[in-house]
């Protein structure tokens, strides 16, 4: 049975976790979140690189198979220092996410959120041109949603919710978007309030994408139902407190690691 890492600055890359567990219920996962050192997406990348190093070391330590990187700011400049150090495939969450926007886009007109790291990096409007040249890219940076959506404050009907929703998207809405890349982990749980927002925009889970590359890697495994183990690298009780909400089941226990 396989066993694949993942890691994320927090409690955000449950999300992409929860999308691997769909596709491939019988895989065994080892989550680390970096809870002490979160946000990843305001600090530079060469500490970004340090601290993703760091936690792909822990998580290489349990037996891993394949890496997924769910941070998206730490696919965003990490990944060829993680290549370079890991002897297991390491996959980043960005590519995979422009690649299936650029299949949703009709007209080539792409939006991407994320937060001040991963837009700064330049790196999804790359991947997004590599896929598609003849793509006009608009990529806005939106870090109040992050602390949003660790709140709990993601009901499109909430007027704090409904009014940084707004100003965040309006230029991508001027710009007349036909697709919209999440590219953040926790964004998916403000889909509702992005979508009513963007009513005519399709939106693009990079959590989605990488599961569909991690199937699509390992292959099909039947059996029993896969085993999990969660590592924070803070006290586990903010995490537990939270992570059912982006994992959409039950974590009852997390064991504090030092990276």
């Amino acid at each position: 049975m396989s066993r694949i890492g993942i890691f994320d600055s927090g409690v955000g890359g449950l999300t992409v976790q929860r999308a691997i567990l769909e596709a491939l219920p019988s895989v065994d996962t080892v989550y680390l979140g970096d809870t002490a050192r979160v946000p990843y997406g305001t600090k530079s990348a060469d500490t970004v690189t340090q601290y993703s190093l760091r936690n792909a070391r822990v998580l290489a330590r349990h037996g891993i198979d394949l890496l997924v990187v769910a941070c998206n700011t730490a696919s965003a400049v990490a990944l060829p220092a993680l290549r370079a150090e890991l002897a297991v495939p390491v996959l980043g969450v960005v590519e995979p996410g422009a690649r299936a926007a650029a299949r949703a886009s009709r007209g080539g007109r792409i939006g991407v959120i994320g937060t001040q790291g991963t837009i700064s990096s330049g790196a999804y409007q790359a991947a997004l041109r590599a896929a598609r040249p003849d793509a006009e890219v608009v990529a806005r940076a939106c870090p109040l949603f992050v602390p949003l959506a660790e709140e709990g404050w993601t009901d499109p009907d909430d007027p704090v919710v409904r009014g940084a929703v707004a100003r965040y998207l309006a230029p991508l809405h001027d710009a007349r978007i036909d697709t919209l890349v999440l590219g953040c982990t926790h964004y998916p749980l403000l889909r509702a309030a992005i979508a009513r927002e963007l009513p005519e925009v399709a939106l693009v889970d990079s959590a989605d994408a990488i599961a569909a590359e991690v199937r699509a890697r390992i292959g099909e495994e039947n059996g029993r139902e896969g085993a999990h183990a969660f590592l924070v690298t803070d006290t586990p009780e903010r995490f537990l407190a939270v992570a059912g909400l982006f994992l959409g089941r039950t974590v009852t226990s997390a064991e504090h690691v030092d990276v």
